[in-house]
């Protein structure tokens, strides 16, 4: 997006002209991306209350933008980017250490877990703004999003081209089309039955009481389907290998709770007395939940990606406590 994209309009509002480039890209990202800066909680009140316009009209954080929409966008007062605090050292070398995968498109994470996909909601630094800091002026944007808690595979494109590629990949994957395969770990409280149990519910997200994300199985929710297999039995709970064929918000942890095997480890979706054993008895302090593998082709299925992460060390732990 450049200058020229964009026109003042009265009362120091602009107009920004949704370049092809960007078509099919959410309301959401694609002003983060024009507001560098604007942590994301101010976009989203913008959006709310009705400051942000598409072609005239109110729109919600999720639309996606066609080539050629008009979006209003208010003045924001921004930080510049040199007056912004650069991440801590340490919490930087972490990161450069969990790099599993770069080339010339692509940079891959192996997230730990307790760091935010982006900065918001009282998060200073996110995955995201700290790779931007290890890798300055190379343009890194999020493909997509792993839960805080989540561990796992995290991809960032360099290239606005490839970034379009992936996001398409993302919503065939998200209409259950198969654009990506997203292979999870997770210990699951209690006994699975052996094989393969699926799970096709649909999950609607509603808000708690100051603003809280929760999901849960509802008729008038969005499509979803898990598959969770059976790996092995660990203390008497279940060590599963999870295939999502869509990609919604909290989707593994809301269908597990459905069936009745939560994850362990869960604080919101969990038992909280098991996760308390699991505490004491295997050390278990976090979200027993890891985004193992990612595969997909580029360049129109020329060329294939397996991304993998292996699981984290604190998990492998658990996993030797429980034997």
């Amino acid at each position: 997006m450049t200058h020229s994209d964009s026109q003042q309009s009265h009362a120091g509002a602009r107009v920004a002209v949704v370049p092809e480039d960007r078509e099919g890209q959410r309301l959401d990202n694609f002003l983060l991306g024009l507001l560098k800066g604007a942590p994301r909680s101010l976009v989203y009140k913008l959006v709310r209350s009705g400051q942000v316009r598409v072609n005239g009209g109110r729109a919600k954080a999720d639309r996606k933008l066609e080539s050629g929409d008009k979006v209003r966008i208010p003045p924001v007062r921004v930080e510049p980017e040199g007056e912004r605090p650069a991440p801590p050292r340490g919490f930087m070398d972490a990161l450069e250490a969990a790099i599993v995968h770069e080339d010339a498109r692509l940079l891959v994470l192996n997230k730990p877990s307790g760091v935010a996909s982006h900065g918001g909601s009282g998060i200073s630094f996110g995955a995201i703004e700290t790779l931007r800091a290890l890798r300055p002026g190379q343009g890194l944007e999020l493909v997509h999003r792993l839960d805080r808690d989540t561990s796992g595979v995290l991809v960032v494109s360099k290239k606005r081209s490839t970034l379009t590629e992936m996001q398409a990949l993302m919503r065939e994957s998200t209409s259950g089309a198969g654009g990506m395969r997203k292979r999870y770990l997770a210990l699951l409280i209690g006994r699975m039955p052996d094989g393969t149990m699926s799970v096709d519910a649909p999950l609607h997200v509603g808000l708690r009481q100051g603003g809280e994300r929760h999901v849960q199985v509802n008729p008038s929710g969005k499509s979803a389907l898990s598959h969770f297999k059976v790996l092995e039995r660990r203390g008497g709970h279940s060590y599963c290998e999870v295939r999502i064929e869509t990609g919604r918000t909290h989707q593994i942890r809301a269908h597990a709770q459905h069936i009745g095997h939560t994850v362990a480890g869960d604080d919101k979706y969990g038992d909280p007395e098991v996760n308390r054993r699991l505490r004491d008895q295997a050390g278990l302090k976090r979200l027993f939940l890891h985004a193992a593998t990612l595969e997909f082709a580029l360049d129109g299925g020329k060329t294939p990606y397996s991304l993998t992460a292996p699981l984290a060390p604190e998990l492998l732990d658990v996993l030797d406590r429980l034997k």
